[in-house]
């Protein structure tokens, strides 16, 4: 990036530390007395724990406030949480999740500017420029993604394609003719773009993108190197959820590419001991809490992500950044006694040659225990004699690197059901 382009970075993110604190402090102050003044449950919650926003005196003293978990947003369906009058809401979004009520979040019209201008710094660090055509193959409707990508690539300046996900056929068609140069998708679902796009015969040296910026679910630095190979583009992780804002909470600075950035100057982390809810250090890993620091309609304090990452210091920036994410402390499988993380799999059947990067875990029951199938797909060009050499190999990965012993089966090219979206990594079987 040139001198020029860096100096239109907002002031916020070179500012220097003490610069960034003093004004975390203050937006924790107003974001802390927002909810206890506006949201009954939190009211509630903080005096049940014994404070009151007056006593923030640092930013150390956060730890002494409740946590936020998902139970307490499902709790409140639809509206309990929301700290401004119903009317003052112009746009709601929930999860899609697959147990129980979705957690619904609102947002006032300040949310949304504050929204498309955190995406619209998102994709400017991660390469983006006024002028350039953005191709959202992120999902519309409540989930955040779609929406939160178009805003913020409407806001940056660029010219977007409102694709959507699925029709991977007519995605291939419309890259080929419109020739975006930036593509926002998940990882997962870029990889069926490109199985399409080699299908047609469309490789990378003819293919217009140059940068992809990835979100929605935890990918590997073997998958990074993986679609960058294959589509000859800038790989670059965004990271976000409904609960705290959508996508642009963070996000890889295209000048390192070193971990996602956190807007601090919006949302403060904070990392903790799983179990305990103790605050760790900076470096040391833990689960990922966020507190909003500036949303008027849903505010969340000390929202627990079950995200496990660490904190590390800022680079391209002056806010800090944090470590891919390993897993989530709610989806981390329990093996025979032995912790499985999803991402640790995937990177093992990245590392196979002749194996490709789609996957599927299926957990049964072998008598009192769980046991784990791990189905895997053939890549394009690998022989189906090789399926008996490559279960074996794949085994023996698992058990040597994961400490768990799996049954493989490898199937042919196109056996491994794919996403039109989030990939379902993880099916369980009573």
């Amino acid at each position: 990036m040139s001198e020029d382009e860096r100096g239109r970075l907002e002031p916020i993110e070179k500012a220097s530390v003490d610069e960034l604190r003093a004004l975390q402090l203050e937006r924790l102050r107003w974001s802390l007395g927002h909810a206890y003044d506006n949201v009954p449950w939190y009211r509630g919650a903080f005096e049940a724990a014994g404070v009151h926003p007056d006593d923030l005196k640092s930013l150390d003293d956060l730890a002494r406030f409740p946590f936020t978990t998902k139970a307490d947003l499902r709790d409140n369906y639809p509206f309990g949480l929301f700290a401004v009058p119903r009317d003052r809401v112009v746009r709601i979004h929930a999860s899609s999740g697959t147990t129980g009520k979705p957690t619904v979040v609102g947002y006032t019209q300040r949310d949304i500017d504050t929204w498309a201008h955190v995406m619209a710094r998102s994709i400017r660090a991660s390469g983006g420029r006024p002028g350039d055509i953005c191709h959202v193959s992120y999902g519309y409707g409540l989930f955040t993604g779609g929406l939160g990508a178009h805003y913020g690539a409407e806001r940056l300046g660029c010219t977007v394609i409102p694709m959507s996900g699925g029709q991977t056929e007519k995605q291939v068609q419309l890259i080929a003719d419109f020739k975006p140069r930036i593509i926002m998708v998940t990882p997962s679902y870029c990889l069926n773009i490109a199985d399409e796009m080699e299908r047609q015969g469309l490789g990378a040296s003819g293919c217009s993108l140059e940068i992809g910026i990835f979100g929605a679910e935890p990918w590997t630095n073997e998958m990074r190197a993986e679609i960058e190979g294959r589509l000859g583009i800038d790989a670059l992780d965004i990271y976000g959820l409904s609960e705290v804002i959508g996508p642009g909470v963070a996000t890889e600075c295209i000048e390192t590419k070193d971990g996602p950035t956190i807007w601090e100057d919006h949302f403060y982390p904070e990392v903790v001991n799983p179990e305990t809810g103790e605050v760790l250090p900076d470096g040391e890993h833990g689960e990922l809490v966020f507190t909003s620091l500036t949303k008027d309609a849903f505010p969340v304090i000390r929202y627990r992500t079950r995200d496990l990452t660490r904190l590390l210091p800022g680079t391209a920036r002056t806010m800090r950044r944090f470590d891919k994410i390993t897993g989530r402390s709610d989806d981390m499988l329990i093996i025979r006694g032995v912790n499985v993380f999803p991402t640790q799999i995937e990177e093992l059947i990245l590392k196979t040659e002749g194996l490709a990067p789609h996957y599927q875990l299926e957990i049964t029951r072998d008598g009192r225990m769980d046991a784990l199938t791990i189905n895997a797909e053939l890549s394009p060009g690998t022989p189906g004699s090789r399926i008996g050499e490559l279960e074996k190999e794949l085994a023996h990965r698992v058990k040597a690197y994961v400490g768990v012993t799996s049954r493989v089966v490898v199937h042919v090219e196109g056996g491994v059901p794919r996403s039109q979206g989030k990939a379902q990594r993880v099916i369980r079987h009573a």
